[in-house]
């Protein structure tokens, strides 16, 4: 989804920002049931050094959810088979008005 795009739409289902790596973040948003990564001007995902700038881009909007998502890739330990499923972490963000 282009952030153009972005800007058209008034309510999300759920936005979750994903943390990458200190102080790095990418948006995805979740529309009638449908994920899509949001992509910049320049044809790349959109990402942020502070995970502000995201959410300033729903101000005005309805959100059902605001997340934050972190995935670990220290889940295994020695000698254990890898986990099975997702080891996304999700943490809610909060008030998402920004006022």
């Amino acid at each position: 989804m282009q952030l153009k795009e972005l800007k058209k739409i008034q309510h999300f289902d759920k936005v979750r920002v994903h943390s990458l790596e200190s102080n790095l973040y990418q948006l995805s948003v979740v529309v009638d049931g449908q994920e899509d990564y949001v992509m910049g001007d320049n044809g790349r995902f959109l990402t942020r050094h502070n995970k502000l700038d995201l959410q300033s881009l729903f101000k005005e909007k309805q959100v059902d959810a605001m997340v934050l998502c972190h995935q670990s890739a220290y889940d295994e330990m020695v000698g254990q088979s890898p986990s099975v499923g997702a080891n996304t972490l999700e943490v809610p963000l909060g008030n998402t008005a920004l006022s």
